[in-house]
């Protein structure tokens, strides 16, 4: 399947730094409208150029998207001057239950749940509920969020073969709104990237976001290499998790799950962790900045997203960037097998 108008090439129109936002959807903390308005004026602040915001239906069951979009606006930040991805599957509804069902123990105080919709009407849902609740600001960017998880779901090949034409679907339904003009670019965000390799295969994509995938921790070499390869082909790749999940910069979760210190993956990861930590104070460098620059200096990377819940750290997060890291740090990391 083929998008009917020109591919837009992305890669150099995206800053080193997109600024990620479910933590703008109460992700492990509920936060305050002001400290959520303080968070956006200082992305708006120190973005090289155009802020750039990934969010997604599923963050907060929409929550980030309304806290963008009435952060913006209360800041009088013109729509002209950001960029919103809005990775598309999730559906806003009222929430019936004590808990959000769709990622139970994960979100704070939501008044609403999600559904997913993975389909061709699904999606267009999706995207016009995202702007809807984006206010007086549209998404440019658009993509199917998760596919991976949707696919995982599928109880035989016959009906993963049936959930993939979903996405199939999807992609068209998005394919059509790039050909009327509505958005500018089509991506894909998924964890398991080697869904997003069989999508690449099979949908002309401007951007990719790998997430979760390829940290200083995670690596896979023929991972690389596909990102490599979806350099050469001009896809714009998102580099977004980069401290697993927050567990390599000091959370007790990795990747979104609560780590067991008991177990023998639990010991495992914090062991690599505390050497990771020692070796990072050793050169005087943050573990956060070790992170951020392995995983942008790796070739087809053009951008991280980096997300916090603290309107100070985002200078710090933006200034990674630009820290150099001497050579000497990564000669010890290999030396002590920790990549």
């Amino acid at each position: 399947m083929e998008n009917s108008n020109k591919s837009l090439n992305l890669s150099n129109r995206l800053p080193p730094v997109v600024f990620g936002t479910s933590g703008l959807g109460n992700l492990y903390v509920e936060l305050p409208f002001d400290e959520k308005v303080a968070i956006v004026r200082e992305c708006v602040k120190y973005a090289p150029g155009k802020a750039v915001f990934d969010t997604a239906g599923k963050y907060g069951a929409g929550l980030s998207l309304e806290s963008i979009g009435k952060s913006l606006s209360r800041l009088g930040v013109a729509p002209s001057d950001v960029l919103i991805s809005n990775k598309l599957g999730w559906y806003q509804v009222p929430l019936t239950t004590a808990e959000p069902t769709f990622e139970p123990g994960v979100w704070k105080g939501l008044k609403n749940d999600a559904v997913q919709q993975i389909s061709y009407d699904g999606i267009l849902s999706c995207f016009h509920q995202g702007n809807a609740l984006l206010g007086d600001y549209t998404a440019q960017l658009v993509s199917v969020h998760d596919p991976d998880e949707y696919l995982a779901k599928a109880q035989s090949q016959e009906e993963e073969e049936e959930r993939y034409q979903d996405v199939l679907d999807a992609y068209r339904a998005l394919a059509d709104l790039k050909a009327e003009g509505k958005v500018a670019g089509i991506g894909v965000g998924a964890k398991n990237w080697k869904v997003i390799q069989r999508i690449a295969n099979d949908v002309m994509l401007d951007w990719v976001m790998i997430a979760n995938s390829l940290t200083v921790h995670d690596h896979p070499k023929e991972l690389i290499d596909f990102i490599k390869a979806l350099g050469r082909r001009g896809v714009a790749v998102i580099n977004s998790a980069v401290f697993n999940g927050g567990f390599l910069v000091g959370s007790d979760y990795y990747n979104y799950k609560l780590v067991d210190k008991n177990s023998e993956e639990g010991k495992s990861l914090y062991a690599w962790r505390d050497k990771f930590w020692a070796l990072c104070s050793r050169f005087n460098i943050l573990p956060a900045e070790a992170c951020f620059n392995f995983g942008f200096n790796i070739a087809g990377v053009g951008s991280v997203a980096l997300n916090t819940t603290k309107a100070e750290k985002v200078r710090i997060n933006a200034a990674m960037a630009t820290k150099e890291i001497p050579a000497d740090f990564w000669r010890v990391m290999r030396e002590e097998e920790l990549i």
